[in-house]
């Protein structure tokens, strides 16, 4: 029955569903990382916030944040938004998987927007931008994780492409 369904609607929603199911397990893996080893990452979010391994450059350091609590609060936002990611990419992926057995591909379809826009803002805003830029990670050879923020960016960036591609979605046409 499922195989005859993937058949009838080719390999975009079996692939829609695969991505958001790597994307989705990614994250959860990320936030179980960072629960059970809390203490390296938080070091990670320390040392970016405090610009402490930056070029020092007077124009920049006003930037800092020497603060602790302050540094830990960020720390455990970033957790509960990677968490609530996570959740949202799970429930898309659920979705997807049951839409490819009984059709109604939008839903899955907007569950799975979502969860990657929150997934960009997180690595896009989040690492590239605030963490790179504004608190100038690039400037770090210790603590810069712009590498992956960039690779998770674009992974998701395409994921979501290829999600809202034209094609075959059974009775969900677009």
């Amino acid at each position: 029955m499922v195989r005859g369904r993937m058949r009838e609607l080719g390999g975009l929603p079996v692939a829609a569903t695969a991505l958001t199911a790597t994307v989705a397990v990614y994250i959860l893996l990320v936030v179980f990382g960072n629960v059970t080893d809390f203490d390296t990452n938080r070091d990670f979010v320390r040392h970016v916030l405090a610009m402490d391994t930056t070029f020092k450059d007077d124009g920049l350091m006003w930037r800092a944040v020497t603060s602790r609590p302050l540094q830990d609060t960020a720390y455990v936002l970033i957790i509960a938004w990677e968490a609530a990611t996570a959740a949202v990419l799970l429930m898309a992926t659920a979705r997807w998987v049951r839409a490819l057995r009984h059709g109604g591909y939008e839903r899955a379809r907007r569950t799975a927007t979502l969860g990657l826009v929150m997934f960009l803002l997180l690595f896009g805003l989040g690492f590239i931008a605030i963490g790179g830029e504004w608190f100038a990670m690039w400037q770090s050879a210790r603590w810069n994780g712009l590498a992956a923020a960039e690779r998770n960016f674009v992974v998701a960036g395409l994921v979501l492409v290829v999600i809202h591609l034209p094609g075959r979605w059974s009775a969900d046409r677009l």
